[in-house]
């Protein structure tokens, strides 16, 4: 508990008052003043200190909405003024130095958005301020926008330190408070009246006829705190909350015995023990359903003695039922489990449909802010079926590339496992799914990762993820998992545990990844894949998915990023591609090492590289056993176009890079292909840029079709696996750029493309079909073998 040390008077604590992350004049701002001028000030050396620094100083806007009474939910914005990344002047802050802008509105606040509703109330101002790109925002410390209360005429309170950040629901600013501490009580009312401070329910200071009450306490217990402003005028009595919590002393002991990071279930069904990799960090505790999301003494972890890991056993946990839960670190971080198996995301769960998901557990809105890791004990078991499955020679494989959202309309598991007829027809023994954990937002290809051992919502539960695997493999096809490890997204856990705000990166002290990229074409955040943490990490994704999923493999994107080689400058540009391409030993050390994991969690399990690197080292990973990536897009569609000379680019219509012997390889691991998902379609090329110079033109859409029928008579002849894009069977002639609107453009490459199963109708187009289908049967007679 806390104790009242002085009375109501002006007094020096050890703990000094410092600016907040944002004030507004005047305290107490009404939606219908005329005279008002409402001044907004923002100091970006507090809360997620995204403009920390920045400059241009006057490349500063505001992002400014009001919640009514009308709003849904704290993100549910109304009459917003400005629109994201544009720099109209309108919304310009004006810089007051040291980290400081500042933003003013003149006149009634129903005015300046525009509020016209008589029964619509004003609640609060949800503001954010932004660079005028959009790339860097100021927010509070968790990444949530800021708010300022909206008051009516009737009396009001508000607690004005410690100081608060402007959350829906304001928490107190980090303090770093601790027992022992000192620090000031204060809160001002909106008119004279009596004022009373509480602490945890305790009147420790009362004032009349005033406007401001102030007082100092000191913290003298760990738990729970709650402060309390109450102002009365003898007509209205108000209060306003504020409550925080004290950690307990950190309890230094060692892991129990067989845990590992991340979930722990234990026999029972009741129980679970949670680890938090996390070095250097000083303390833990976690939230969630179990503890109404709130930090209590019973849910502080326990640290192990070197100092890496945080850990706590929960109990008395309904075996079936799903719990939500963060980490909160050292006061200021709250995060996801990296480990988790699903997640719970407030700003895109609303958008997956009950029939894509079923029964969706509600995320805690009011509750908490960020991504919500979910928990559950006494999991119904999936029953495997294909019992007798073994995985295609990979020297053999016909590979199916396809992106979920892409092929079929309702984009879930369940309606991709009735394709597997078609594709079987076709003579496919192996899927290349594009990537499947979770990633950020639902539209999406999947190369923007941040929870990797939970499969991504907007395909549906886990079940029925494994249902589609166990349907392929009882056709005798793989499953082969797309997965992104060179990097990751900003609202990955391990990216926000160890975050310089300063600099927007990663910090230097981040156990998985780099600050800047060390390597070209890098996306998200570096992994730093020589250290033992990431080395770690990545073997227990392998692990999860061969084993709980029974994939049969993995194609890894941008392999060749897996360095700590740095050919790039120390900002992360300038970067050599040619240094970044040769050969690189310490580049064929990880791929080795991360070969082998995955050879012990499942002998013969596939693992494609996406590489492209000098051709010593692909060799000698390919003799290793590795399958790496062999792009034939240019040289295919060059012979489709039906000209004799090269394009610009100089690609003539020789294949002879697709034959592995060509290139001094001694195993035919070369996975050719005419298109992917990074290449133009060949058919498209053909209907634009077909040789029509003569009487045969290949712009005609039935004479492109053979040309791609051609190629297939070249492609599926020469020995080693093979790889087809979705829908190239049937002369897919949608652009890569093709956007939803019709239009082509470069900002739609990750767009969503017309789904044209109907091309199976079309006689012509179903005449590839049946080639490709002959070819590959070709490639497994006796002859060809």
């Amino acid at each position: 508990m806390m104790k009242r040390i002085l009375g109501i008077v002006a007094v020096i604590s050890c703990f000094v008052a410092k600016a907040q992350l944002l004030t507004w004049s005047p305290s107490f701002p009404v939606e219908n003043n005329t005279t008002q001028t409402l001044t907004i000030t923002v100091d970006a050396t507090k809360g997620n200190k995204g403009l920390l620094n920045y400059t241009p100083n006057g490349d500063v806007y505001v992002h400014i909405g009001v919640i009514t009474n009308l709003s849904n939910s704290a993100s549910d914005w109304k009459y917003v003024k400005f629109t994201w990344g544009t720099t109209s002047t309108p919304a310009q802050a004006t810089y007051l130095g040291n980290n400081k802008w500042q933003y003013a509105i003149t006149g009634s606040l129903r005015t300046f958005f525009g509020v016209t509703n008589t029964s619509e109330t004003i609640r609060k101002i949800a503001i954010l301020f932004r660079n005028g790109s959009g790339t860097q925002k100021q927010a509070n410390s968790d990444g949530s926008d800021m708010y300022i209360p909206v008051y009516g005429s009737s009396l009001a309170v508000s607690i004005l330190q410690p100081s608060k950040e402007p959350r829906f629901v304001p928490v107190p600013e980090p303090q770093n408070l601790a027992i022992g501490s000192i620090f000031t009580f204060k809160a001002d009312a909106s008119k004279p009246a009596t004022i009373k401070l509480y602490d945890n329910g305790t009147v420790i200071a009362t004032a009349t006829n005033t406007q401001t009450a102030s007082t100092t306490a000191t913290v003298s217990g760990a738990g729970e705190q709650q402060l309390i402003a109450e102002a009365t005028d003898g007509a209205t009595t108000t209060y306003d909350t504020l409550s925080f919590y004290i950690a307990p002393a950190t309890t230094t002991a060692a892991l129990p015995a067989g845990v590992r990071d991340g979930i722990n279930y234990e026999a029972g069904n009741t129980s679970v023990v949670l680890v938090l990799d996390a070095p250097g960090k000083t303390k833990a505790s976690v939230i969630g359903d179990f503890n109404n999301w709130t930090e209590t003494v019973a849910y502080s972890m326990n640290k192990t003695p070197d100092g890496k890991k945080f850990w706590l056993r929960i109990t008395g946990l309904m075996a079936g039922t799903e719990y939500g839960y963060q980490y909160k670190v050292d006061d200021s971080i709250k995060i996801a489990d990296p480990y988790t198996e699903k997640v719970l995301d407030p700003d895109n769960d609303a958008s997956i449909t009950a029939a894509t998901y079923p029964g969706l557990k509600a995320y805690p809105a009011g509750k908490t802010t960020g991504i919500v890791s979910v928990l559950q004990t006494g999991q119904t078991a999936y029953n495997w079926t294909s019992t007798n499955y073994t995985r295609p020679d990979k020297k053999t494989l016909v590979l199916y590339e396809l992106l979920v959202r892409d092929f079929v309309a309702a984009h879930d598991w369940k309606t991709l496992a009735d394709t597997l007829g078609y594709l079987k027809n076709l003579g496919i023994n192996a899927i290349e799914v594009m990537p499947f954990n979770e990633f950020e937002g639902n539209n999406s290809w999947g190369y923007n990762p941040d929870f990797y051992f939970a499969p991504d919502k907007y395909y549906g539960p886990k079940n029925t993820l494994k249902q589609f695997v166990d349907a392929c493999h009882k056709y005798g096809i793989a499953v082969v998992m797309d997965i992104a490890l060179n990097h990751s997204f900003g609202s990955s856990p391990m990216v926000q545990l160890y975050w310089d705000a300063a600099n927007n990166r990663p910090a230097v002290n981040n156990p998985w990844f780099n600050p800047v990229a060390k390597h070209a074409y890098n996306v998200g955040y570096d992994m730093n894949h020589e250290s033992l943490n990431t080395k770690y990490f990545v073997s227990r994704v392998l692990e999860h998915w061969l084993t709980e999923y029974k994939i049969d493999g993995f194609r890894f994107d941008l392999a060749k990023g897996f360095t700590q080689k740095q050919t790039c400058d120390n900002n992360g540009g300038n970067c050599n591609v040619s240094s970044w391409s040769a050969y690189d030993a310490s580049r064929v050390a990880i791929w080795k090492g991360y070969y082998d994991t995955v050879q012990t969690k499942s002998s013969n399990a596939y693992v494609i590289l996406e590489h492209f690197a000098d051709n010593t080292e692909e060799k000698e990973l390919s003799d290793y056993g590795m399958l790496l990536w062999g792009n034939l897009n240019a040289n295919y569609a060059q012979a489709a176009l039906g000209y004799s000379t090269p394009d610009p680019g100089g690609n003539t219509w020789n294949f002879g890079n697709g034959i592995f012997t060509q290139r001094g390889w001694t195993k035919p691991h070369l996975v050719t292909y005419m298109e992917s998902h990074d290449e133009e379609r060949i058919q498209y090329k053909n209907e634009q840029y077909g040789n029509a110079s003569g009487s045969y033109n290949i712009k005609d859409i039935n004479t492109g079709l053979k040309r791609v029928e051609l190629d297939a008579a070249f492609f599926f002849t020469i020995p080693g696996p093979k790889m087809i894009w979705q829908f190239g069977e049937l002369g897919y002639d949608y652009p890569i750029n093709y956007c939803e609107n019709g239009t082509v453009s470069n900002d739609c490459r990750l767009s969503p493309k017309p789904i044209r199963w109907d091309y199976y109708q079309n006689a012509q187009r179903k005449e590839v079909y049946d080639e490709f289908a002959s070819l590959i049967k070709l490639r497994f007679h006796p002859l060809y073998k």
